[in-house]
């Protein structure tokens, strides 16, 4: 009896500490943040187009497109495939996609395409992609704008973003932006 009086005990606890008192401390914390926890915004004209930190699908032949995602690019239910490198599904998944891109891009030879273009990432919600996946597009992007490949070679430099320091991570540029200022380009 004793013994099950101490379970309860320890249960009840546990539930006020972590159903309670935990998620009221992270709301608390979350407000100090940008837009009070609920997500970087990106704003055109006072409209919502896209949250900075979360990938988004594009793929219109006038846009950027991001890498892939085994979840669909629904942040409820982040996840990689969980597929190896030598599952049958996730080689013609792959094989499918680098089909999709050389379709979309005809003057890009199979060997150019970055892996990241035609691999999901672990979380499938990247929000970014190298500066050699940008580029790699920009024939594509500049064939159905009808605007020269410089403007869009320097839109991309511009939105280049270093790593930590110079040392830590690789150059990344996050594709809402990019396709954003690709829409303000004139």
């Amino acid at each position: 009896m004793k013994t099950l009086f101490s379970a309860i005990r320890l249960t009840l606890v546990s539930m006020v500490l972590f159903a309670v008192i935990y998620p009221l401390l992270i709301t608390g914390i979350a407000q100090l943040a940008p837009n009070q926890g609920k997500g970087e915004t990106i704003e055109i004209n006072g409209k919502t187009v896209g949250y900075q930190k979360i990938g988004q699908s594009f793929t219109a032949d006038k846009y950027f497109w991001s890498r892939p995602s085994a979840a669909g690019y629904n942040a409820a239910s982040s996840a990689g495939s969980n597929k190896g490198a030598t599952n049958p599904d996730y080689l013609a998944t792959v094989q499918a996609r680098i089909d999709t891109f050389l379709v979309h891009n005809p003057k890009v030879v199979k060997s150019q395409i970055p892996s990241e273009m035609v691999t999901a990432s672990g979380s499938g919600l990247d929000p970014d992609i190298t500066p050699t996946s940008a580029r790699i597009q920009v024939k594509r992007i500049a064939d159905t704008r009808k605007i020269s490949e410089d403007k869009i070679l320097a839109l991309i430099d511009s939105h280049t973003q270093k790593p930590l320091l110079g040392l830590f991570g690789t150059e990344t540029i996050n594709v809402l932006e990019l396709n954003v200022g690709l829409d303000e380009l004139k």
